[in-house]
């Protein structure tokens, strides 16, 4: 096995894992699995307790990714001003969507789950399964934007709150 170009993350930068969020790249560590030596990320998800290693030479394949820039969070925030986007389809496929959404790391894509699932105080109960795609959307959103703004997560939860609210308001 050739060795790739050496990894553009560092021990303690921040990273987006698709399926997972927001992590801490904690070491890159060598071991040897099955016979051969893999060079590895650990990466840390301190919310949810966990470590997960990913070779360094398939990071890019699995999505990982710096955090986002602060243009990105604009467009995210724009994204949420916007009008919420509900397909006619039934919920199992529109769930089903969603959850690709929120897994594909891009947080566009995942600011338009929030976006689409948001209910302001007067509109009709979410079902759990809304709410759960809902609050999963919302939170990967509120870390990234914490994690590029000042770490503040409750601050960063306040200020994607007050951009839904405001949408919210204009309607």
């Amino acid at each position: 096995m050739s060795k790739s170009k050496a990894p553009e993350f560092r021990p303690n930068d921040y990273v987006v894992y698709p399926a997972h969020g927001v992590g801490q790249i904690m070491s890159i560590e060598e071991q040897e699995i099955a016979g051969l030596k893999l060079e590895l990320f650990v990466i840390s998800f301190e919310k949810d307790k966990m470590t997960l290693r990913v070779p360094t030479n398939k990071a890019a394949e699995a999505g990982l990714r710096s955090l986002s820039t602060p243009d990105v969070i604009s467009q995210a925030m724009a994204t949420l001003k916007g009008k919420a986007k509900v397909k006619r389809a039934m919920w199992s496929r529109r769930a089903q969507e969603y959850e690709q959404k929120i897994n594909s790391g891009d947080l566009i894509a995942i600011a338009e789950v929030v976006r689409d699932l948001h209910r302001a105080d007067d509109q009709r109960e979410q079902s759990y399964s809304e709410r759960q795609l809902y609050e999963a959307a919302l939170e990967r959103l509120t870390r990234e934007v914490a994690a590029v703004t000042d770490g503040d997560e409750n601050a960063a939860a306040k200020k994607v709150d007050d951009v839904l609210m405001s949408r919210a308001a204009a309607a």
